[in-house]
């Protein structure tokens, strides 16, 4: 007798897995950006700042409408974690970076997202890399619709 091959999970399987991930990765997330006094918006906003990036972009990358990017940029801002400064290209538009003090802040948080950390640990170097291959391999399919 052979045994059968188990079947692979389906598409359907996949999606409330990576949604269950998700979900936890954002707690934890939400959890140490709130030992900096950040909330989960502020912290994700700063977390996409690796170099300047327009208003508008931010509100495109936080989903949400640009006027509410100036209320969040503002709280930040009067922390010192981040600066506005014009476009080179375009004066008219307003670049937003990350300060010193806000890149140590969000490195910070990632360093202190328990959770992840911890689940991360449980997979071996041959696993964690076999993971990351196949996450980048649905990176940019998952980035061109967001």
């Amino acid at each position: 007798m052979s045994a059968t091959p188990p079947e692979p999970p389906t598409k359907l399987q996949l999606l409330e897995l990576l949604a269950v991930i998700g979900t936890a990765q954002w707690r934890d997330f939400a959890a140490a950006a709130a030992h900096y006094g950040l909330t989960s918006t502020q912290a994700k906003l700063l977390a996409q700042l690796d170099g300047p990036l327009p208003m508008r972009a931010l509100a495109t990358l936080l989903v949400c409408d640009a006027s509410n990017v100036t209320g969040i940029v503002d709280r930040l801002e009067a922390r010192g974690l981040v600066r506005r400064e014009p476009d080179p290209a375009d004066r008219r538009v307003k670049n937003v970076m990350a300060t010193d003090e806000g890149r140590e802040i969000i490195r910070r948080v990632r360093e202190e997202m328990q959770a992840t950390h911890g689940a991360l640990d449980t997979l071996g170097a041959d696993e964690s890399a076999a993971l990351y291959a196949l996450l980048e391999r649905l990176r940019p399919g998952m980035e061109k619709n967001g």
